[in-house]
């Protein structure tokens, strides 16, 4: 714990000028991320020192004492200047909006000599202020309690955000180039980046955003502007609650398609009845889940302390926008945007038995091998068998809407509507039989056909369910998989054509309608052509007659097979859910959580980042030609736990390559992103006001599905990464690395083929990335241990192809703040020539605590919740100790290992 020398006290009630600055606060409440906020900047001049010879180390604290109150509450600090008499202090204070400032509120500022870090010795010295000049600049005199002599000059300026202080770096004194902290303000509104109309839809999703403000000095002796940003985001909760209401609804349909299946044998209603129980429980979850969040209020993101909390296991950890924008006086404006969420992962059901990567090719080895009482389907035949059910879902009622148009069309007589809606129902009804033209349906129809009471075949056959299955489908050797009930009487034989004839019929129905709609269409021809009179009223009565009957067959038609396809793949469905319960609805579970977490920060950076490219023609071109690629950077260890994370994380950043987003105009003030779609396929719609949407492409506006690209890298930093690559295995974070490089060299090699050289920004060439691709592979392949390089090539890679960077850890604290600060000051010296002798001063300016409010030293900045600001690890012996003797690391390790023991016990 510091220990603190106070040698000035400045306290005032500041009338007059606050009631002037509550007036501007009032003016700015309404502004979000273009509000210039109030900062006031400290600085100090000509300080006494106990001693003559010593020099201080200053910070300033800021306190409020509100007047029904009378309780002196600490507000803010600046940082610490060290080795200065005269400390210029530029972690301004701001007041937000929101904050209540009357008349009566009494503002303290006291000065601290950081003297003694180890001692708890405190000296204190009261000093009075003086008077404030005017509004834009107070100047006090301070002195000492007795009326002596003057100790110093403290001046408050009110600084406008967003101006830039021209000069050269020399116009700093001698005393302040040598402080360690470089020039820093703080704020607690931001302001706009490029000034658009993009504000309401952004207000939509993020809140609560807190900024800081750096000045520091380039090699050429300018000083450059430096806004960081930070912002909690609304998606936190949105999107989880959507996904779990998708979730519901696709379990309701499933349970109610395997009632819907008909009489099955004893032993196949056996298997459904106890398949759709634990269905029914499940869903239940769901259900409670969906209401508790519902009922959440507070806070808009989950902080770390509630990560093992089961009601909150679909909500991402601490998901925040980092946002850093660099004002240069020579350079181009430039902006870094990064989403920082804890890793993926179910916490609350732990990670005893690993996490999904191990879990899912446990099981799906372990349903290989379930015998005779249920039919083995592949990973690809029950994910095609959901495809089929959620075209036949999607594809049935447009149809029928489509014939009823055309219906309609024909009664009134309209020749140009009439093919229009002709056109849109060949198309829907080519895309409903061509979902039906694939063996698994033809095959699951025999399998439900076996599963019938008293059905036996007159050649014993089971259907084919290996990924080796042909489109031949006169093959139907398939090997027997099943115990058939032999002892029922033979009833009937199954036809296995009578399949092909069914949905053929739905081809043959619309080719009758198509041909009378052409025949009454050339009638109308030719009746405007003839001169006389014509009774346009007996055209219009016969063109619905002659239609109805054949619009009606190809419904009827489409019925059938639709109640066939269903039942079918509703079978396939029970097998899968039937070979391995319960671990196969765990399973799903899991993944949805993992999913879902991952979903939401997706959905966040997908919105950030095309708010933030909109006026950049190339960034919209790649996106609806391409695809955005989204960048993973995973700092969590192989070890333990973090092992079980990673691959939970692992599966969730895969799984995202099935979700697709489209742009949409907001037709309301509502701009959260609507999501549809099931388990397998997900499509997100983004939604923009319409001076916004009209600057997007032909391509956009008009509903093109814009692909997304994640790719995972991680690197374990911690000291657990440490025993794992000494004692343990990184076996995971190498096939983790080498697979998503291969992800990540398609992407490049289907960017080069679509888009044209000159898309990306004058200084990045197609050279550096080809370099820089070369070298992360290199360093993959290198298996070096803690090889951060990797991290840095990636990022590089990410951002020069317009990517959405996250950075993610076990709860987006230490090792993510750690690593994106890092990242910010090598992007300002090696982007916009940040001086080298600042650079270490600016990474400790980022990352100083000193400025984050009332916390103390002992508060958790993310929840304000006390925690004890303690390694992770909770063993006895510290590692630095641990490297002095062998045998005391295996003690170390002797006592690590009961400590795990005891903990699953």
């Amino acid at each position: 714990m510091r220990t603190h020398v106070r040698i000035l006290e400045l306290m005032s009630l500041w009338q007059g000028a606050l009631q002037k600055l509550q007036v501007f606060l009032v003016e700015t409440k309404s502004q979000f991320i273009t509000s210039k906020g109030l900062p006031l900047l400290i600085a100090c001049k000509d300080l006494v020192a106990a001693t003559r010879d010593r020099k201080l180390n200053t910070f300033i604290q800021v306190s409020v004492v509100h007047p029904a109150e009378h309780i002196l509450t600490r507000y803010s600090s600046t940082e610490i200047v060290e080795g200065t008499r005269d400390p210029l202090f530029l972690t301004g204070v701001t007041f937000p909006p929101e904050y209540p400032i009357y008349e009566e509120t009494k503002i303290k500022l006291t000065v601290y000599d950081v003297k003694d870090k180890s001692q708890d010795t405190v000296r204190i010295a009261s000093l009075q202020i003086g008077e404030i000049d005017n509004l834009m600049s107070w100047v006090f005199f301070p002195r000492t309690s007795d009326g002596g002599k003057t100790v110093g000059t403290i001046e408050v300026n009110l600084v406008k955000m967003g101006e830039l202080e021209d000069g050269e770096t020399d116009h700093i004194t001698t005393d302040t180039q040598d402080q360690k902290c470089a020039l820093v303000r703080e704020c607690t509104a931001t302001e706009g980046i490029s000034g658009k109309d993009n504000l309401p839809s952004l207000n939509a999703v993020l809140k609560n955003p807190i900024c800081k403000l750096y000045r520091f000095p380039t090699s050429d002796n300018k000083w450059m502007r430096i806004r960081e940003q930070m912002a909690e985001t609304t998606l936190s909760f949105h999107v989880p609650k959507e996904l779990i209401n998708l979730h519901i609804k696709e379990d309701m349909r499933r349970n109610q398609e395997l009632k819907d299946l008909g009489e099955l044998a004893p032993h196949w209603d056996n298997m459904r009845r106890s398949v759709i129980a634990h269905c029914d429980q499940m869903l239940s979850m769901y259900q409670d889940t969906l209401a508790e969040l519902g009922k959440h209020t507070g806070s808009s993101f989950k902080s770390s302390c509630s990560k093992g909390e089961k009601t909150l296991e679909f909500i991402p950890i601490n998901l925040h926008l980092q946002r850093m924008h660099v004002h240069s006086p020579r350079l181009k404006d430039a902006l870094y945007d990064v989403i920082t969420v804890g890793a993926p992962a179910a916490h609350f059901q732990g990670f005893k038995n690993g996490g999904l990567r191990k879990l899912l090719s446990k099981f799906e080895a372990e349903r290989r091998n379930t015998g005779y009482q249920c039919i083995y389907y592949s990973p690809e035949n029950t994910a095609k068998a959901k495809e089929v059910l959620s075209n036949i879902n999607h594809l049935q009622p447009l149809i029928s809407s489509h014939a009823d148009l055309l219906l309609n069309s024909a009664s009134q007589h309209s020749p140009d509507s009439l093919k229009n809606s002709l056109k849109m129902l060949s198309e829907k009804t080519e895309l409903f039989v061509h979902a039906f033209k694939d063996q698994l349906v033809r095959s699951a129809l025999l399998a439900l056909y076996t599963a019938r009471p008293g059905c036996v075949l007159k050649k014993p056959a089971v259907p084919r369910n290996t990924a080796e299955e042909g489109d031949d489908l006169q093959h139907q050797d398939h090997p027997s998989q099943i115990k058939r009930q032999d002892s029922i009487p033979h009833h009937s034989e199954y036809d296995e054509e009578e399949w092909d004839r069914v949905w053929a019929n739905v081809g043959k129905s619309l080719n009758c309608v198509i041909a009378m709609v052409d025949r009454l269409l050339e009638k109308d021809n030719i009746s405007h052509i003839k001169e006389g009179e014509n009774d346009p009223s007996a055209a219009d009565c016969s063109h619905p007659t002659q239609l109805y009957p054949l619009v009606i067959t190809l419904k009827d038609c489409m019925g059938e097979v639709v109640t066939r396809a269903k039942q079918s793949m509703a079978f396939v469905l029970l097998q899968e859910l039937a070979c391995g319960l319960p671990q196969c609805l765990m399973l799903t579970l899991r993944r949805d959580i993992v999913f879902s977490q991952a979903l939401a920060g997706l959905v966040c950076g997908f919105i950030i980042k095309l708010h933030t490219g909109l006026h950049d023609q190339g960034f919209l071109q790649q996106l609806h030609t391409v695809g955005l690629l989204v960048q993973y950077e995973g700092l969590l260890s192989t070890y333990s736990e973090e092992a079980g994370m990673l691959e939970d994380m692992a599966v969730g950043i895969s799984d995202l390559q099935k979700v697709m987003f489209k742009v949409i105009e907001a037709k309301s003030e509502d701009f959260l992103p609507i999501i549809t779609g099931r388990r397998e396929h997900y499509i997100i719609e983004v939604q923009l006001p319409a001076k916004m949407f009209e600057l997007l492409p032909q391509e956009i506006k008009e509903g093109k599905l814009l692909r997304m690209y994640p790719v995972l890298f991680n690197v374990g930093i911690n000291e657990q990464q440490t025993l794992a690559e000494r004692f343990g295995d990184t076996t995971l974070q190498e096939n983790i690395n080498q697979e998503n490089l291969e992800l990540l060299k398609e992407y490049y090699k289907l960017f080069t083929e679509k888009m044209p050289p000159d898309c990306l920004p004058h200084f990045q060439e197609q050279n550096d990335l080809k370099g820089l691709l070369e070298n992360l592979h290199q360093n993959i392949q290198a298996k070096k241990r803690k090889n951060v390089e990797i991290m840095w090539l990636a990022a590089t890679i990410c951002r020069k192809l317009n990517g959405v960077r996250f950075t993610c850890c076990k709860s987006a604290k230490d090792r993510t703040s750690m690593s994106v600060t890092l990242e910010q000051c090598s992007i300002l010296r090696d982007e916009h020539q940040l001086h080298k002798d600042f650079f270490i001063r600016a990474l400790d300016c980022m990352r100083s605590r000193q400025t984050q409010g009332a916390l103390n030293e002992s508060d958790d900045p993310e929840t304000g919740c006390l925690t004890d600001n303690k390694p992770t690890s909770r063993h006895f012996y510290p590692v630095a100790l641990l490297l002095v003797s062998s045998h005391l690391l295996v003690v170390w390790l002797i006592l690590s290992l009961a400590l795990l023991l005891a903990k699953y016990q």
